[in-house]
């Protein structure tokens, strides 16, 4: 209760998406301003796509006659599940959606209601409403209204239990055409799923449907009516224990204990059972494991492992259909919906995914058929599935063209990170790289070489052991990627060329030809830098066997300053849609003067490269001189050198960091060059970068990319030690672009 009750009452609100803070931003969102859309919506209602939030607004409605297992509550105690839906709309898919609870248990009524609201919304969700009387609401909504409407407590369930279907029958080598399937409970979800199956290959006639009553076999006549008799066969079954012997698949969407142990006995080898009765299963996966240890079960609760949420299912089929403009939400959407959800279940799975599942290792298996809710890939896998099939089938108003880049906008839509990147990582993949994965044995940089092989970025090397690399990668159920290059640095012939480089390097400092033939077999970091540094790859990273500080000292072996260019680490943070650049986040401990202002230099064009006009602050704890103190005379001394050089940027300082990210604070200093909030800022010293940034990533407060490696002459970037292999990935393709911005110079 605390969560919906506690502050603001509810869990939505809505918010202006248009500044709001003067006379003329008024006149312009109301009157007169909104006269022009509304002559023009008026001439072409195609228009209202563009003028409004038409296109991306979502009723979820309900009359509260099923509210979860609950029963009929009524349309007003159905709100705040009603509710959550919005905001499951918001959360998984950038869909804005309100909750409408229509007080009648007419259908008439209902369906009149709704029907007007056409203009109002792109798509609407019904929810919660019982059967049979769903299916004739729907049915005639979908005929009336020329926007998408869909019943998510039928379809939803059954696209991700096909979805598990697809994945189990695979897992167990079956044919759908061959596949005996049970299906228990005739209400909205079980004739829902019934005939999704069946779209997806499983024939009418192995399928028995089974209701309170027992078997729905042709001639019963009691408590039929037309949705159950359209599944009805031709069997000598009469009960769900009849109907079980020798099935390979059982569906449950009726009640708790309806499946005992002894009917899982009695089911074919390797069964399916799919449990879905909340809030408990129709018989628990220890109850099925008792008696049947390779049995695949999945539930609906998250407490057991293959939860058939809808939530994998309604935010991003709605996505893929808001986006094409479709008409409607129709069976070929449905099946491609499940069909993206199964092949993702089958991909490998980012650390992200697994960390937020208390570290549980999710890998396609009986355990793992469907992908979890929380796995960010499921925004760019899903709707453009749902879009395609949409347009391939007809009812979409506005195809999209391009549908890779649709898949990578998605991406970016709720990933700032990915927003942020998106331009660099085009640029890559056009122009693909050699890359070196330095600690080429390491599950997560195997994973992520994978992955960025994957992506198109270019060709992955890894530094290791065939043999170790290639166990690893069957451990963890990584394909055999064709691109995935692998050295062996005590193996490989060029490591007698390495040793004399490095030798040259080293012997006037102490080493001698054997500590540098040890360095080069031994030291993997050593080995990729000389491999960078000779041209026999483009890039490199690595960091997560060695502390940062170890592996900076292990690549300066090897790799010197560029020419006339100070090394030190840049931090990126993406918050409240802006994007701010830090720096020296992890070389230098307290820079000089000169030093401050060749990092503001350096910044600046590093963000210039990554797509930002730089506005640079320097950072201090006192304001233009406020409070006066000889501590921040270096950062006043560096804002002096910038002058004399006349930089190609604008700066200023030395100001606190409140001051510079704040167009109000900036406001009471009008002399300041500054007129909007910097974007670059650059830190007094590596102390207050350090803790700062580290604390902002460690508390989740903002995404972050970093800290990158600045002022090298070749493109090599450390990860932290707790990198993702997605982390291991973004600073691959970030020295990728390095590289390329090398060779435009050149």
């Amino acid at each position: 209760m605390l969560m919906h009750a506690s502050g603001r009452p509810g869990k939505i609100e809505i918010v202006p998406t248009k500044p709001m803070s003067t006379q003329r931003d008024l006149s312009l969102a109301y009157s007169p301003g909104v006269a022009f859309p509304c002559l023009h919506i008026a001439r072409d209602p195609s228009l209202a796509y563009d003028y409004t939030a038409k296109g991306n607004l979502v009723a979820v409605i309900s009359n509260g006659t099923a509210v979860l297992g609950l029963g009929d509550l009524g349309a007003l105690a159905s709100k705040p599940v009603m509710e959550g839906k919005a905001v499951l709309f918001k959360r998984f898919a950038d869909v804005d959606s309100i909750d409408l609870e229509v007080d009648t248990h007419d259908v008439d009524e209902f369906i009149n209601c709704v029907r007007y609201l056409a203009p109002s919304f792109g798509g609407i969700n019904l929810e919660d409403i019982k059967a049979p009387e769903c299916f004739i609401i729907e049915q005639r909504l979908r005929e009336l209204m020329p926007i998408p409407v869909f019943h998510d407590d039928q379809h939803g369930t059954a696209i991700i239990s096909s979805a598990g279907l697809i994945n189990a029958l695979d897992l167990t080598g079956r044919a759908m055409a061959d596949t005996k399937v049970v299906v228990n409970g005739a209400g909205a979800a079980g004739i829902a799923c019934l005939e999704l199956i069946k779209s997806l290959g499983i024939r009418h006639e192995n399928v028995i449907l089974c209701d309170t009553k027992g078997v729905i076999y042709q001639g019963r006549a009691e408590g039929m009516n037309q949705w159950k008799s359209a599944h009805a066969i031709d069997t000598p079954a009469r009960t769900l224990a009849e109907a079980l012997e020798g099935a390979d698949v059982f569906f449950g969407l009726s009640a708790k204990g309806a499946v005992t142990q002894e009917m899982i006995k009695t089911m074919a080898p390797r069964p399916i059972i799919f449990a879905m009765a909340n809030p408990d299963p129709e018989i628990t996966p220890e109850e099925v494991k008792a008696v049947c240890p390779d049995a695949i079960v999945a539930t609906g609760r998250s407490d057991y492992p293959n939860q058939i949420n809808n939530v994998l299912g309604f935010p991003y089929i709605f996505r893929g259909a808001l986006d094409v403009r479709a008409s409607t939400i129709n069976e070929a959407m449905k099946v491609a919906a499940a069909k993206a959800i199964a092949a993702l279940a089958r991909e490998d799975v980012p650390d992200e995914v697994d960390a937020a599942y208390s570290g549980r290792r999710l890998r396609y298996g009986a355990e793992y058929i469907i992908p979890v809710p929380f796995d960010p890939r499921l925004i760019s896998a899903i709707p453009p599935a749902v879009a395609k099939a949409a347009m391939d089938s007809g009812v979409a108003r506005r195809p999209i063209i391009d549908m890779v880049g649709y898949s990578r906008d998605l991406s970016a839509r709720l990933d700032p990170v990915a927003a942020g990147l998106q331009a660099i990582t085009e640029t890559v993949r056009a122009n693909p790289k050699r890359v070196v994965f330095a600690e080429g044995e390491e599950e997560k940089q195997i994973r992520a070489a994978v992955a960025f092989s994957n992506a198109g970025f270019g060709h992955p090397i890894l530094i290791g052991r065939e043999d170790r690399i290639r166990e690893t990668m069957r451990a963890t159920g990584l394909p055999a990627a064709e691109s995935l290059e692998i050295v062996n640095a005590r193996l490989s012939p060029k490591t007698k060329d390495y040793t004399d480089r490095l030798y040259r390097r080293l012997q006037r400092k102490g080493a001698l030809y054997r500590d540098a033939q040890r360095l080069v077999n031994q030291e993997r970091n050593i080995f990729g830098a000389l491999m960078v540094e000779s041209g026999d790859a483009d890039a490199m990273v690595t960091g997560l066997t060695r502390n940062y500080w170890q592996a900076f000292d292990e690549i300066k072996r090897v790799i010197d300053p560029a020419p006339g260019e100070l090394m030190f680490g840049m931090t990126v943070f993406v918050a409240k849609g802006r994007v701010v650049f830090v720096a020296d986040t992890t070389v230098l401990e307290r820079p000089t003067p000169v030093q401050l202002a060749d990092i503001a230099v350096q910044t600046a064009h590093k963000a210039r490269q990554m797509g930002h006009e730089p506005r640079v602050a320097m950072i201090s704890y006192s304001t233009f001189g406020n409070p006066s103190n000889n501590r921040a005379e270096r950062v006043r001394e560096a804002v002096d050198i910038l002058d004399a050089r006349k930089v190609d940027f604008v700066y200023d300082g030395e100001m606190s960091p409140d001051v510079a990210l704040d167009p109000e604070l900036l406001s009471h200093y009008p002399f300041s060059r500054l007129k909007e909030p910097a974007n670059v800022l650059v830190m007094p010293g590596l102390y207050s970068a350090t803790i700062s940034s580290k604390l902002l990533q460690k508390l989740g407060a903002v995404p972050v990319i970093g800290p990158i490696l600045v002022g090298l002459s070749h493109p090599i970037q450390v990860t932290s030690m707790d990198a993702s292999a997605n982390d291991i990935v973004t600073m691959a393709v970030l020295a990728c672009h390095d590289a390329l911005k090398r060779e435009t110079v050149k």
